[in-house]
């Protein structure tokens, strides 16, 4: 298996209707884009045909009433989130000696829902990406999301082959990155247009995103993530790998919702953008 993504689906509340999402479905599907063998390990309720929604990926669903919701409300730029998510979550036990091996393991929480102890039984030779914005979420008994501590952290900083946080999945907490940024190999904050900081074993580097004119943002950090991850199992550099996840996320946002997804023109376009700044 090329790429095993962790963690909820959910069904994403919009005004015209409701749709599927979470960060596993739309990593899972970048990274279809770019590598052959897929899967993704979730917890859902029957709301959509999961087969469909997952195309050419293998859909390891476990089966509960309900599946984890959220309501993203944007307005002058910022992003209210609104939560209902299920129950079960997502342990160690769960993973199958098969999935254990998989090249790249995503560990994608959405509201705690994956358990920390997964990174200690997946293959030593698994490349660990993680997205750690469902352990950083706190939710009252509305639903309203806000930020909160990242429990067990350390453990999972450890294990991770790369991290990847937006800066408001941090509060704005530079001094909180450089503390995790000392504590794995790479910590890739994103910021939005302007790109990402890529904390390469502690040491900062700023790598820009190309401008476009953007329509639709939900997604691009998944998308970002799961581009990263493989473009650093198939052997690029740290920094090469940022340019060319910024320059495919870039792309995403210039089309709403699953139409972001990294088409073949997306990838021929960033695969010569970077070997044109290599030329240089």
């Amino acid at each position: 298996m090329d790429y095993l993504a962790i963690g909820h689906v959910t069904v994403d509340v919009w005004p015209t209707g409701n749709t599927p999402g979470g960060t596993v479905m739309y990593s899972a599907r970048a990274a279809r884009a770019l590598v052959d063998d897929v899967a993704v390990l979730t917890v859902a309720g029957q709301e959509f045909d999961w087969a469909k929604v997952f195309p050419d990926i293998e859909v390891l669903r476990i089966p509960a009433p309900a599946t984890t919701q959220f309501e993203n409300l944007y307005a002058n730029g910022k992003r209210t989130q609104i939560t209902r998510p299920a129950a079960r979550r997502l342990l160690a036990a769960d993973l199958t000696p098969a999935l254990r091996e998989a090249d790249v393991i995503h560990l994608a929480p959405l509201c705690n829902e994956v358990d920390t102890s997964i990174v200690d039984v997946v293959a030593p030779h698994a490349f660990v990406g993680v997205t750690p914005q469902g352990w950083l979420r706190r939710w009252d008994a509305a639903g309203r999301v806000t930020e909160g501590p990242w429990d067990d952290g350390l453990r999972v900083l450890r294990r991770a082959d790369a991290v990847v946080c937006s800066i408001h999945d941090i509060g704005g907490n530079w001094a909180l990155a450089e503390l995790w940024a000392r504590q794995t190999r790479l910590l890739v904050v994103t910021v939005g247009e302007d790109g990402c900081h890529a904390y390469v074993h502690g040491v900062p580097h700023r790598v820009a995103a190309p401008r476009v004119v953007e329509v639709e943002p939900t997604g691009a950090g998944d998308i970002f993530a799961a581009t990263l991850f493989v473009s650093l199992r198939a052997g690029r550099t740290a920094l090469d790998a940022c340019a060319y996840a910024c320059c495919i996320a870039a792309q995403s946002v210039t089309r709403p919702n699953l139409q972001g997804l990294p088409t073949p023109a997306d990838i021929a376009r960033c695969n010569a953008a970077l070997n044109s700044d290599a030329e240089a």
